[in-house]
């Protein structure tokens, strides 16, 4: 690339002069140029001097200039070396077609078929719906197979767009995508620019498939403009004109648009290390996070994935490394799917922004830390998303990295209990025998627990994680979508969907509002579906069950064999953001994120021996009218969401007379104590009196003549 000589106009330093770019008429200063996508450094030699350049190859223009005192702008004499170091297409960010940066308005196409296959569908990896010929079709499809055929998309703002990244139609029904195509630049739509290939007009590759992105670059010569188009030449030929896009390009300042505020991009005010981090910069940013705040944080391993990557879980508490009495466990969960990168990314930029607001002081921050042990396990699938992340956040697609390295989907992967419990309540039914009836607790079952069972190795580690450490709450991160689901996940029969609550409904319902409205983009009225679902009208939550059945889902497995209630929070429609979205996406999660861990605050309580006031473990606690129960960890102590209310608890544990009392959920920050003393059966203290070698109390001796008399009279 060359660089006609502008003059450059300069006030007290260097790094404040500017100079005319070539490519269109807009003053840029050092910031621009990056912006543009080239990598620049400006170096400056008094007038007369000689530089030795540090690449002879580099391309360089060299700018005399000299600046007059105006005011306050300073009088200086020198040269100023522009050396491009590179030019690199992909530094250029997405315009944003598939995380619907780019509105449905800024979409124009020559024709389309119906509605449903419109320009504004022709969004790279937007799903369609399983009903052909509905609004929610997958990809955009011209009207008429001919070579004048377009899909347009307006920038808004002079861009330079640095390449087209193209897929086929998203269809169980159809096989369509584009075999080559034309692009072209406008500034008015009227007059445009092909984009060329020497003196040719350039023709591109585009798909071999429906699904695979396919990457087109322009050369240097590209052409700063406001408008692009896409235009097809030659097409599957057992199919028809389709398309799925993203466009890159580098924006540029308008000095002309007096509204040049409003397009500036809200982003966030948090110092964070926004970028996708591999396997070993996660693990470094993860040391630095707990050299930075040692006393408040600990990192452990769960256990390795497929690979031997080890699956690392931060932990953030006042006293890391152990249960405390009466501090709930909470866990976020990401990267299930390896695919999905936004959730990694955000428990890295949680871990962060939880050690500074803590240093500095921050009280919200500060009473999370002491109140709560958090756990943060930001990539439940290491195997997978070093796949994706190799290919980069726009050509992974759809699928790549979303299975283990053994291709197992691990939202399906886990013990099936919900079959379990429906077929003792159908056992019931057919013969009066409540006997196998459970409601929490259920078991593992044999086949599943056996060498040969298709579970993944991280599968297991979770599970054992989950055994291990008494969490009350937990969200699992996902991303494809912007919704909150909550179980059950899977329906009782089998159908693809139908709305299958949990017993505690009401509170799981809640648990998903709170984060679902407190997110800065689902809570956005304004905002159109990602895909073929309109989660607006459910207010942006929804049974997981009613949505698609999941047979072996974590989350129900969570419910039905563990005291955690868990949901699954869909962060974005775009599965794996470009790393440029990464600070918006944290800004529009962080309170959300923040919130959801509050509410962790349920009545607790510790169950104590009423002699000696040691802790039980493993006692049960019943809520009246609700048909599930929780259990007592290894200290007595016990966390039973609820929402606000009065209800009637009663505890029960083997050896010990149950206990009843009324306890009370209010609305404060601050959990309800509920607290149980337990009396031993007669029977109990007999056994344990026996045991010891020792004689028996006089009230026992007592109870037990009566017991006996009563027997002989009965005989």
């Amino acid at each position: 690339m060359t660089f006609p000589s502008h003059s450059l106009s300069c006030s007290n330093t260097l790094e404040n002069c500017a100079c005319m770019h070539p490519l269109d008429t807009h003053w840029l200063n050092q910031r621009c140029f990056h912006q543009l996508g080239i990598d620049v450094e400006l170096t400056s030699v008094p007038s007369g001097q000689s530089l030795n350049l540090p690449s002879p190859t580099a391309p360089v223009k060299a700018f005399n200039s000299t600046c007059n005192s105006h005011g306050h702008v300073m009088s200086c004499s020198w040269t100023a070396f522009l050396h491009v170091r590179s030019i690199s297409s992909l530094q250029c960010p997405p315009l944003g077609l598939e995380s619907l940066r780019v509105k449905d308005t800024q979409l124009r196409a020559s024709s389309y078929k119906r509605r449903g296959l419109g320009p504004h569908r022709g969004r790279l990896n937007i799903q369609s719906g399983i009903e052909d010929g509905d609004i929610y079709d997958g990809a955009w499809c011209a009207q008429y197979e001919d070579k004048k055929q377009w899909l347009e998309v307006d920038a808004r703002r002079p861009t330079r767009f640095t390449g087209v990244i193209l897929q086929g139609r998203s269809s169980i029904w159809s096989w369509d995508f584009i075999l080559t195509y034309k692009v072209q630049f406008s500034n008015d739509t009227l007059v445009w620019q092909p984009a060329m290939n020497g003196t040719k007009e350039a023709v591109f590759e585009g798909n071999q498939d429906t699904e695979t992105p396919a990457l087109a670059l322009f050369n240097e010569s590209a052409t700063v403009a406001r408008y692009i188009r896409i235009n097809p030449q030659s097409w599957y030929e057992n199919g028809t004109i389709c398309l799925r896009a993203e466009v890159l390009g580098c924006t540029l300042p308008d000095p002309n648009n007096i509204y040049a505020w409003q397009q500036t991009e809200q982003g966030t005010q948090d110092k964070l290390d926004f970028r996708h981090h591999n396997y070993k910069e996660m693990r470094k940013l993860m040391k630095s996070v707990t050299e930075a705040c040692p006393d408040i944080t600990h990192i452990y391993s769960i256990g390795k994935s497929h690979m031997g990557l080890k699956m690392y879980v931060m932990e953030i508490s006042d006293h890391p490394g152990k249960h405390e009495l009466g501090e709930p466990e909470f866990r976020y969960v990401a990267g299930m799917h390896g695919n999905e990168a936004l959730g990694r990314e955000l428990l890295l930029n949680l871990m962060q922004y939880i050690c500074q607001e803590y240093k500095l002081g921050n009280q919200r921050i500060v009473r999370l830390v002491k109140e709560t042990r958090i756990h943060l396990l930001p990539s439940m699938n290491p195997d997978g998303y070093e796949m994706a992340f190799k290919k980069g956040s726009e050509l992974a697609g759809w699928a790549l990295g979303r299975y283990s390295y053994q291709g197992i989907d691990m939202n399906h992967n886990f013990a099936d209990l919900n079959k379990v419990m429906w077929d003792a309540v159908e056992f019931d039914f057919q013969n009066n025998d409540k006997s196998k009836l459970i409601n929490h607790y259920i078991p593992i079952p044999e086949y599943y627990t056996s060498e040969d069972a298709f579970v993944a190795l991280e599968t297991r580690a979770v599970i054992n994680w989950m055994q291990n450490i008494p969490f009350v709450l937990s969200a699992n991160l996902h991303g494809g979508e912007l919704v909150v689901t909550y179980p059950f996940d899977r329906t009782e029969d089998w159908a693809p969907r139908d709305d299958t609550p949990t017993p505690d409904n009401s509170f799981f319902r809640w648990l998903a509002t709170v984060y679902a409205s407190t997110n800065q983009v689902m809570s956005n009225p304004d905002r159109r579906p990602c895909h073929n679902e309109n989660f607006q009208r459910y207010n942006n939550i929804i049974n997981g069950a009613n949505w698609h059945t999941v047979q072996g889902s974590m989350n129900d497995f969570s419910y039905l064999h563990t005291n955690c209630f868990d949901v699954t929070v869909e962060l974005s429609c775009d599965k794996f953001p470009h790393a440029s979205e990464l600070p918006i996406e944290w800004e529009n999660n962080k309170e959300s994120l923040l919130i959801y861990m509050e509410q962790v605050r349920p009545p607790i309580g510790v169950i104590r021996d009423k002699d000696t006031e040691a802790g039980i473990a493993d006692a049960i606690i019943k809520v009246d009218d609700i048909d599930h129960h929780i259990r007592s960890v290894v200290d007595g102590d016990y966390w039973r969401l609820l929402n606000p209310g009065e209800y009637e608890v009663t505890v029960s544990a083997e050896g010990y007379n149950p206990s009843t009392r009324m306890c009370r959920v209010m609305y404060e920050h601050y959990p309800t104590i509920c607290d149980f003393r337990l009396t031993k059966t007669p029977k109990q203290r007999l056994k344990e009196i026996l045991a010891k070698g020792g004689k028996l109390p006089k009230d026992l001796q007592l109870r037990l003549r009566q017991l006996l008399t009563t027997t002989n009279q009965v005989a």
